[in-house]
């Protein structure tokens, strides 16, 4: 059976992100550091579950929110850590739960529920919580829940 593994082109910090997200998710592992000349040239890693392969490719590509990674919460203090330390040392909140890492990388830090409550059967419901969503930078669950509760 096939697999799929993200492959990200980095400048030249490919081994310092795959040690920023190892840091940050709990369940993290290097897999590989492969060097050439005493230079990383491609690291493999493991996120929750995910394996993911980088690259230093030099300078000829940059991210952009047109790929992100979707990290679905259960808690406000999920969404918290991963938030404050993805946006940590220049990194950049955008709106609705999405950011950018340091290194450009984009991110959606997402309570689980959301999906839930803006599927709900009752458009009302929904649109409500879309209202305060589309207010948020980092979201918060409290706020989305009081607003799918009518509060």
């Amino acid at each position: 059976m096939p697999t799929i593994t993200p492959f990200l082109w980095y400048d030249n910090q490919a081994e310092d992100a795959m040690n920023l997200y190892a840091s940050i998710f709990q369940s993290a592992r290097v897999i590989s550091v492969n060097k050439a000349q005493g230079r990383t040239i491609s690291v493999s890693f493991e996120l929750e579950g995910q394996q993911f392969m980088a690259l230093n490719g030099g300078p000829h590509y940059k991210f952009s929110e047109a790929t992100s990674f979707f990290v679905g919460c259960t808690t406000q203090q999920e969404i918290d850590h991963y938030w404050t330390n993805l946006t940590a040392d220049g990194g950049e909140p955008g709106r609705c739960g999405w950011l950018k890492d340091k290194f450009g990388v984009s991110w959606q830090i997402v309570p689980k529920a959301l999906g839930e409550m803006l599927g709900d059967k009752d458009p009302a419901k929904g649109q409500r919580v879309l209202t305060a969503m589309l207010e948020m930078k980092k979201l918060d669950l409290g706020q989305l829940q009081n607003a799918y509760d009518g509060k």
